[in-house]
């Protein structure tokens, strides 16, 4: 399930040598004391909890509220464990910008060390950037993907796209296992500060959407791409919530042709088939909606804003029984940790600090 959204400004920089070497420390301690004591399993679904992930950033020492902490700390968790993956069997593969389009590759590259199907996890891993960057039109680009799992092939995603008009930035959270349905309401909680226009695709509301969407892409692209040009002679009503936008009936076609020679069984088919991103799936939806009357949903799955919230009562005040449990939990991860005494000492000063601040 998609576990969570996080909304956070854009900060310009980046974490210094001598932060980030003392960040990739602490990570790697706290990661090989929550694997001991608790289980991959359980390390798995922290780093889904955006709640939790939040507080890991703010203990390893980045900005509270910056979009960066999600890729320095995701980073750092990365290098933090490097050369001891197949040791400990916990994987981090991915990253920013150029990096996340190898996540496939250095997935299956730990496959002779796994117990699961590395297929199964690289196609987990498309699925849930396909869904956040094509099925959910939020205004937000995906630069930012990190897969994580465990030899046994249970995995979380933490993933971050940028808003190039607002500047802020939103983090998605997964966790896979189970009976996953990547197409219908994948999140369980989203947590965001402001919320807009979305065409949400994966919502409850929207099954007639996504089997119209799936029905149509079976057809014959000329029959599709005849509806097509009816539609861009149409003047549309301005207040229409689907758009045309910059959808051009070249690529539509050959988007078409794909999709008329595999024949997605169902949408989530459709959404995995290469080629089908937002542009594909906008007009399958518009012509789903003029053709059958199926409407789409425009909720936007954003629910709650992020972290513990701000001590000076904004986005909301500080959960304070939430943001004490991860104060204790990371308090005995770290106090177990093999790391000199003076990074203790740094660690818990944090801890301490953004407990005194929360009142």
């Amino acid at each position: 399930m998609r576990t969570g959204i996080t909304h956070l400004p854009l900060h310009s920089g980046r974490a210094p040598a001598w932060l980030f070497g003392r960040m990739k420390l602490l990570a790697r301690e706290i990661v090989l004391v929550i694997l001991r004591d608790f289980g991959p399993g359980e390390l798995l679904r922290r780093l889904s909890d955006p709640f939790w992930f939040q507080a890991l950033g703010c203990t390893l020492g980045f900005d509270w509220h910056s979009s960066g902490l999600t890729t320095t700390t995701c980073g750092a968790l990365k290098e933090g464990i490097r050369g001891m993956e197949h040791e400990i069997g916990f994987f981090v593969c991915g990253g920013k910008g150029r990096v996340s389009r190898a996540t496939p590759r250095e997935i299956e590259g730990h496959g002779k060390h796994l117990r699961a199907d590395p297929g199964a996890l690289v196609y987990a891993s498309r699925m849930a950037a396909k869904v956040d960057s094509a099925a959910v039109q939020d205004g937000y680009a995906l630069y930012h993907h990190v897969f994580l799992f465990d030899r046994d092939g249970r995995w979380a995603v933490v993933q971050q796209g940028m808003n190039d008009e607002t500047k802020f930035a939103r983090r998605y959270h997964w966790l896979g296992g189970g009976d996953l349905d990547f197409v219908c309401e994948p999140h369980r909680a989203v947590c965001c500060d402001r919320r807009g226009a979305a065409l949400n695709l994966v919502a409850r509301e929207g099954e007639a959407v996504r089997a119209h969407s799936a029905s149509l892409a079976r057809e014959s692209p000329e029959r599709i791409l005849g509806e097509w040009r009816r539609v861009e002679r149409l003047d549309m009503p301005a207040h229409h919530p689907v758009t045309r936008g910059q959808i051009g009936a070249a690529h539509l076609h050959r988007v078409l042709l794909r999709t008329y020679e595999q024949r997605p069984a169902d949408f989530e088919a459709l959404l995995g088939t290469a080629g089908v991103g937002a542009k594909t799936l906008r007009a399958l939806a518009l012509l789903s909606e003029l053709l059958y009357g199926a409407k789409p949903s425009f909720r936007d799955p954003a629910r709650f804003s992020f972290a513990h919230g701000g001590k000076d009562g904004h986005p909301y005040p500080v959960d304070r029984e939430l943001y004490d449990r991860s104060i204790e939990f990371l308090k005995e991860a770290v106090n177990a940790a093999r790391v000199e005494e003076h990074e203790k000492r740094r660690a818990f000063a944090r801890l301490g600090a953004f407990y005194d601040r929360k009142g």
